[in-house]
């Protein structure tokens, strides 16, 4: 078992364009989270949608089935609950339903007391040119670090 879990959605800072970021729990039963704790997640395909009762749900998050359980063990891409505040939700909900934004998860971490978090951010969609900008900052990027790493030496 892993000291620190920390699992990333890579995809979702070159797919969208983060707005604000919010850190909430998710629902979980005992083992879901006990393959968390083996990190045996993956949030890469993974969205959040709000239910008619407003609850913020999130789908098509994968959680390897627990290696030790007996037949009680969970569905590994069933919808879970995130746990955010009230005003939060409601924040959350009025971005989404007027201005046709999107809640993405940006990382799966474990606190220091053990519980499982998720960082999720209210995002944009980016268009292709500013993916190949994206691209093309990640490169120059990359080259000055490799100037720089020669003349140092």
């Amino acid at each position: 078992m892993q000291k620190n879990i920390n699992i990333k959605n890579k995809k979702a800072r070159f797919e969208y364009e983060l707005l604000d970021k919010y850190t909430a729990g998710i629902v979980l039963a005992g083992t879901e989270i006990k393959s968390i704790r083996y990190g045996k997640a993956s949030i890469s395909e993974s969205f959040c949608e709000f239910n008619e009762r407003g609850e913020l749900f999130v789908i098509n998050m994968q959680i390897d089935e627990y290696s030790h359980a007996s037949h009680f063990n969970h569905k590994p891409k069933a919808e879970r609950k995130l746990l955010l505040q009230k005003r939060e939700l409601k924040k959350l909900y009025k971005e989404v339903k007027a201005s046709g934004l999107t809640i993405v998860p940006l990382n799966l971490f474990l606190n220091d007391r053990g519980l499982a978090k998720m960082q999720i951010a209210l995002a944009k969609g980016k268009k292709l040119y500013d993916k190949r900008e994206s691209i093309k900052d990640r490169d120059n990027k990359r080259d000055l670090a490799r100037i720089k790493k020669s003349f140092n030496n």
